[in-house]
């Protein structure tokens, strides 16, 4: 095998908010990505995250790549002018696990970013978990040294454990794993908002006196170049797709062997297991942020090839004479199940230019399948309606969102668990949440997990007034779980969790205890009837806005349903009156996102969504149709 000395594919996986995105904008800045393009500008914005959801959640949903020049001493060492290193930015979030799944077959190590508060997290295992699997060095860096409530040493002892622990289980399983190099895994204190590392522990609280050459030249000494059998035919693998408006759909690879050029005409082996033949008519390598022309590229090297209209994800390139096809990309299985149909509301098709048809989501649905390997689409019993399987409620509740910004109206159902059956049992998928919160909020938390199945495995009190607890809880334990968490810790906790195989159906779990505010009627919401029904619960619609029957305008405290008459205008009289103009003050309405509404909906409620709107209603919005429904269940429970 030959090796590739003046390249380096390497992937930054982290849990949530711990840095990853931020530290590569510094490599890039500090590598002189920027310095040809002028209109690039250091505003304090994160320049990997480009999608408009990413900017405002605060998070990665895409993996993206990029490529850094490295002219520094550690290139100098090694005997070279300047060092390619390819990065790949994944997602932190579980939710978005086949993003980070295809990021790891790109890349020959990783760089494990761990903050030095919070040590690592759920996020931290599962990405770490699918690394070592694929036996991929490993790079600690230990971000935001400089936090006053920094405790390096021991989040590195902990980072280290995490590692051995994960090595012991995939060993368990029969996969091997290289004990001994995590035993002597390098380790780079860094602060990547300030731009500086060190391979010495500056002490909690204090800032690295270098920049990051300290972590350059440590990617370069311990994450390899890649590796090709010299003269093996093509062999290059999909890993992600993209578009460009003047090229059409374009293929981003991985080049395992041989060289790809322009305009030559190569094997796409299919996941049907047929070799068609197909012309490159573009190949695009990657500068900074920018794609540019290149004529060929060669082992290890991460290019975008246009020309190719129907190639997917998984698939390869090869050569048509000695066609060697790789291997495809295993994802996890999905554990959550949304239904997404047409708006069937009252209010469909009110947006001048909305997408309403059910050819129209059909095709949209068909087009994430082409870029998210992840993600199904199974058809219903309603020829308008389609369930969607993904790894998270947070993975369908991003698709949604972005279907919606794109101008469609939908009606989503409530979020279920995906069950399968095994050695002839029900089993449901299990998760593994890691919950942080002060410590008056012990028992109302604890109260809260064990009414929905969640198991305590471990306890810890850091002595900072904050405890660390770990639950196995059942996925639909999970559902519409985050409002009622927020609420018992008054906004102060934090929960994530992971998913952790599927265990025996664990019973009834109670969703949610309240009930809900429902109109019997089409009309404007009003501020006087809305000031009179106030004291029966309360509400998510906004005074003057429209309404119809069966629409959800707010929460009763009893667990029970009622239809309330939120239009009814107050009386005119002709009669003055000395308290005529004096109002009760009526309580500000609860606004939902999307998210929340997702949580917020009952067994029987689903979701309307449309450019403008999000709307929780009854899956039958007729009162006298559901009082039906649910005289007939009664009658078969009895």
């Amino acid at each position: 095998m030959s090796v590739r000395p003046d390249l380096r594919n390497v992937a930054i996986v982290a849990h949530v908010d711990h840095g990853k995105t931020t530290l590569v904008d510094a490599m890039l800045w500090q590598s002189g990505a920027f310095s040809a393009h002028a209109t690039v500008e250091k505003t304090g914005e994160r320049v990997m995250d480009s999608g408009d959801l990413e900017r405002e959640k605060g998070i990665t949903i895409l993996a993206k790549n990029t490529s850094i020049h490295y002219h520094g001493p550690a290139a100098k060492k090694l005997g070279l002018d300047d060092v390619t290193i390819n990065v790949i930015d994944t997602p932190g979030h579980a939710d978005f696990g086949g993003e980070v799944e295809r990021g790891l077959s790109m890349v020959d190590g990783v760089v494990l970013l761990v903050d030095a508060s919070e040590g690592p997290l759920p996020q931290t295992r599962f990405v770490l978990r699918k690394a070592l699997e694929a036996k991929l060095p490993v790079v600690v860096v230990i971000n935001k040294v400089d936090r006053p409530d920094s405790r390096i040493t021991e989040v590195v002892s902990e980072t280290t454990d995490l590692l051995l622990s994960l090595a012991e289980d995939i060993m368990n399983e029969g996969v091997e794993a290289d004990v001994d190099s995590l035993l002597d895994v390098p380790v780079i204190y860094a602060s990547a908002k300030a731009g500086v590392s060190s391979l010495t522990n500056p002490g909690d609280g204090n800032l690295p006196t270098e920049d990051l050459e300290p972590l350059f030249s440590t990617i370069l000494q311990h994450i390899p170049g890649p590796t090709y059998e010299e003269g093996s035919p093509l062999q290059a693998h999909v890993t992600n797709l993209d578009a460009s408006p003047f090229l059409g759909r374009l293929a981003l690879l991985r080049i395992h062997n041989g060289t790809l050029r322009k305009g030559e005409t190569v094997g796409l082996a299919r996941h049907d297991g047929s070799i068609k033949p197909v012309r490159i008519t573009e190949l695009l390598r990657t500068e900074g942020l920018e794609r540019v022309p290149a004529e060929e590229a060669g082992p290890g090297e991460i290019v975008a090839a246009a020309g190719v209209e129907d190639i997917t994800i998984g698939e390869s390139l090869v050569d048509l004479e000695d066609p060697r096809p790789l291997p495809l990309i295993k994802v996890d299985d999905p554990a959550i199940s949304m239904t997404i149909g047409i708006n069937t509301s009252p209010m469909a098709g009110r947006v001048k230019g909305a997408k309403v048809t059910a050819r129209q989501v059909k095709d949209r649905l068909d087009r994430e399948l082409v870029g998210n390997v992840s993600i199904r689409v199974l058809p219903t019993d309603r020829p308008d309606a389609w369930e969607v399987q993904d790894r998270g409620e947070l993975a369908l509740a991003i698709l949604v969102e972005q279907m919606r910004r794109e101008g469609f109206e939908l009606t989503v159902g409530k979020p279920q668990v995906v069950t399968k059956e095994i050695d002839g049992k029900l089993c449901e998928p299990m998760e593994r949440m890691t919950i942080d919160i002060p410590e008056e909020h012990l028992g109302a938390v604890t109260q809260l997990m064990a009414q929905r199945k969640g198991r305590m495995t471990s306890m810890a009190n850091h002595g900072t007034g904050w405890i660390r607890l770990e639950f196995i809880v059942p996925s639909r334990g999970l559902i519409g779980f985050r409002t009622r968490f927020l609420t018992e810790t008054r906004g102060t906790g934090i929960a994530y969790s992971i998913a952790e195989g599927y265990e025996p159906w664990q019973g009834i779990i109670e969703q949610r205890l309240t009930g809900s505010l429902v109109s019997d009627r089409v009309g404007k919401a009003t501020p006087y009837a809305m000031t009179n029904l106030q004291e029966r619960g309360s509400f998510i619609v906004e005074p003057g806005s429209e309404v119809y029957e069966g629409q959800v305008v707010g929460e009763n405290p009893r667990g029970e349903d009622m239809d309330v008459n939120i239009t009814r205008e107050k009386k005119q009289t002709n009669t003055r009156s000395s308290t005529a103009d004096v109002y009760e003050s009526l309580t500000p309405s609860r606004k939902l996102s999307l998210e929340e509404s997702l949580e917020f909906a009952a067994n029987d409620e689903c979701v309307e969504v449309t450019p403008e709107a999000v709307r929780v209603r009854k899956v039958v919005l007729d009162s006298q149709e559901r009082f039906k429904i649910a005289a007939r269940q009664r009658r078969g429970q009895h």
